[in-house]
């Protein structure tokens, strides 16, 4: 009877996400639920290339973009477990060029009208994405998205060390440790982890991670016999309304060619590409039960909250989030938010801008996969779905 009800329980969850894929909200969906670090149900719907009839299979490969994000984070753990940093270490100590920020002042409207910085960045600023820095992506019209792209700061041709020598030109968008931005800080960490490791931000990850859990299909690039399995790219008809159904194809983000040959920047902020059995496999080695990629004090402190009081996540354009703060790397359920399971308080999570999603609860041992790939997809009603529906499932 237990049995029968969990596979209903699963189905109705399979359910909610198929409709997603026929109202042709998502062009396909791969998902994997984890009671503990048993997987206990998968599912995988839709077609990984629509143009082509091409049916989603779970070796296809997906763009992870911010969720690359967790990956990097890890690797910074991993350093900080081998003794060679420290969380509160002055960034320059390690990239020089760093040093002596200038900060913009309050309402400026010009790049040149700042003050110094009172503090240096650290390492747990930039995991926390509290250093000051921005993005250049989801503030159009702002001082600093004009002058990150006019710098190219996002650039694929630029190494991890041209872009840091950029970000050294540029003033930061707040006093370090004071708010909270999403920014590049993730890529500013894969340049330390180089720095450091004395080697590429890929072969650490290959050597530190990939190779240990088995991650065969992930990487910043893809060999040609592996392109055929990259999914295709798909937008809403419109991207400022996720409920008008309809996809248009993209072949050209984040740029033309991307993952089909190698380039010169191996993005920590959102340079892989993965498959649902690889990201599983990450997951697993942070969750107790078994052997872990990272020790459990170092989880433990991973999953903490590191915004100050009264900070929270809050994107520009969008409602402040107070029940979600930041940890070491992820972002952090202190509050269910609006559309959110109760249960979710203790959840760390985080998702990439094509749509795919992760998250984990600690507190009651559960975690979840979610593959596809949506444009700007991450926050929409799909994700918030998703989750109510895998919590349900997970008697929760």
């Amino acid at each position: 009877m237990r049995e029968h009800m969990a596979k209903a329980t699963f189905s109705a969850l399979h359910d909610a996400m198929r409709a997603q894929v026929d109202a042709q909200f998502l062009p396909c969906i791969s998902t994997a639920l984890l009671q503990g670090r048993e997987v206990v149900d998968r599912f995988c719907y839709g077609m990984a290339d629509r143009e082509a009839g091409i049916a989603l299979r779970e070796h296809h490969i997906f763009r992870m973009f911010s969720s690359t994000k967790l990956v990097t984070s890890c690797a910074v753990m991993l350093l900080l477990e081998d003794g060679r940093i420290a969380l509160d270490d002055p960034i320059e100590a390690y990239i020089p060029a760093l040093a002596k920020r200038q900060v913009l002042r309050q309402g400026a409207k010009r790049i040149d009208d700042t003050e110094p910085a009172k503090t240096s960045m650290t390492i747990r600023h930039l995991m926390a994405h509290t250093a000051g820095l921005s993005y250049g992506m989801f503030d159009p019209g702002s001082v600093l998205f004009e002058a990150y792209n006019r710098c190219g700061v996002l650039h694929s041709g630029k190494t991890l060390a041209q872009m840091i020598d950029t970000l050294a030109s540029l003033p930061l968008s707040f006093q370090p440790g004071t708010r909270w931005e999403y920014s590049v800080a993730t890529d500013v960490l894969a340049r330390l982890v180089e720095v450091i490791a004395g080697t590429s931000f890929g072969a650490l990850l290959s050597s530190r991670i990939f190779e240990p859990l088995d991650m065969a299909d992930t990487d910043f690039w893809l060999p040609p016999a592996k392109i055929d399995r990259l999914c295709a790219l798909y937008v809403g008809v419109d991207l400022m309304d996720p409920s008008k159904p309809g996809l248009k194809r993209l072949d050209d983000k984040p740029y033309p060619g991307a993952y089909t040959r190698k380039t010169a920047r191996e993005s920590g902020g959102g340079g892989l590409v993965s498959t649902l059995p690889d990201t599983v496999r990450l997951l697993q080695s942070l969750i107790p039960g078994g052997p872990t990629l990272l020790r459990p004090q170092t989880l433990n402190l991973m999953w903490q909250n590191q915004l100050p009081p009264g900070v929270c996540i809050e994107f520009p354009n969008r409602p402040r989030e107070p029940g979600h703060c930041f940890s070491l790397g992820s972002a952090l359920t202190l509050e269910a938010g609006l559309g959110e399971p109760a249960q979710a308080i203790g959840e760390v999570g985080w998702g990439g801008l094509a749509g795919t999603i992760w998250w984990m609860n600690p507190r009651i041992g559960i975690a979840a996969v979610l593959m596809t790939q949506r444009y700007f997809g991450v926050n929409d009603p799909y994700a918030f779905e998703f989750k109510r529906a895998a919590y349900r499932a997970l008697g929760h």
